[in-house]
């Protein structure tokens, strides 16, 4: 005759302990690699999200193309055509997009809705969650900035040469705009506001900046290029137009934006909602 022992607190806590150990062991790149997995599905699985993310883009970029067609290059764009500015330029916004605004909006959500709270209480880490999505929105902006350039080779703008420059600018642009992205996630108190918010400040930058029309004055400009919008214009534009290679000094003012939203982020997230 089997004697049934009862569980004690001990024994009952031993299998969730030892299925947390062995999630800890797991290889950090796989664990990673699932999160990015999971990211990717959530969004591809979301068709409104996915074509208004893709879409909008393609419409701006193909309304300009009608527009602009057949152009010559003008003063009021610094001797470049229509196109040659506006490719690159809503290439930038569509990462901005894609990276900042999308991500601080997700992030509130997701906090205000409990799900940051549940995951935080896994055994997953921190850093590979925040990898995850910094990767998901790499993948998301390398589509995004395709298409613009598809549709702007086939209004007759050249695509750039040095696609190393290209592609790090990239990569950089969009890690900036996600730490600032999660940065001001950190500070929104609840996802009702989070779209007020992250328009507050996206827009005054995006205007400044040159995305919707080349701005001429030269003290806006030097304010601008302190801020992390134009650089990151600049530096597509001098991909395409000049047929340059890194901008250093606009890489680097992306970098150290990059630096205050991850430190405004380390100091300021929350996983838990903020009491109303």
């Amino acid at each position: 005759m089997t004697t049934l022992i009862p569980p004690t607190a001990e024994t009952a806590t031993a299998a969730p302990s030892a299925r947390a150990d062995a999630y800890r062991e797991r290889n950090p790149l796989a664990l990673l690699g699932h999160q990015i997995r999971y990211e990717q599905l959530s969004f591809w699985r979301n068709p409104q999200s996915m074509v208004f993310t893709f879409v909008l883009p393609i419409v701006i970029i193909g309304i300009f193309g009608a527009v602009f067609s057949g152009s010559e290059g003008q003063e009021f764009f610094f001797g470049l055509t229509g196109m040659q500015y506006y490719t690159p330029v809503i290439a930038a916004v569509s990462v901005l997009g894609a990276c900042y605004g999308q991500l601080a909006i997700v992030l509130a959500m997701r906090r205000q809705t409990g799900v940051l709270k549940r995951l935080h209480a896994t055994p997953l880490p921190a850093w590979v969650y925040f990898a995850g999505l910094l990767v998901h929105c790499v993948v998301v902006s390398i589509v995004d900035v395709a298409l613009v350039f598809g549709i702007g080779a086939l209004y007759g703008v050249d695509l750039p040469t040095h696609w190393g420059a290209v592609l790090l600018t990239l990569v950089l642009g969009a890690a900036s705009f996600c730490a600032l992205g999660v940065g001001v996630a950190s500070l929104i108190k609840n996802s009702e506001a989070a779209p007020a918010v992250v328009q507050f400040i996206q827009f005054p930058l995006v205007f400044i900046s040159g995305s919707y029309f080349p701005i001429h004055a030269e003290l806006l400009n030097n304010i601008a290029g302190l801020l992390p919008v134009k650089p990151f214009n600049d530096a597509m534009l001098a991909l395409f137009t000049q047929d340059a290679g890194f901008q250093w000094r606009d890489l680097a003012v992306l970098a150290a934006w990059g630096v205050v939203g991850a430190l405004i982020a380390v100091r300021s997230f929350r996983w838990d909602p903020r009491p109303e």
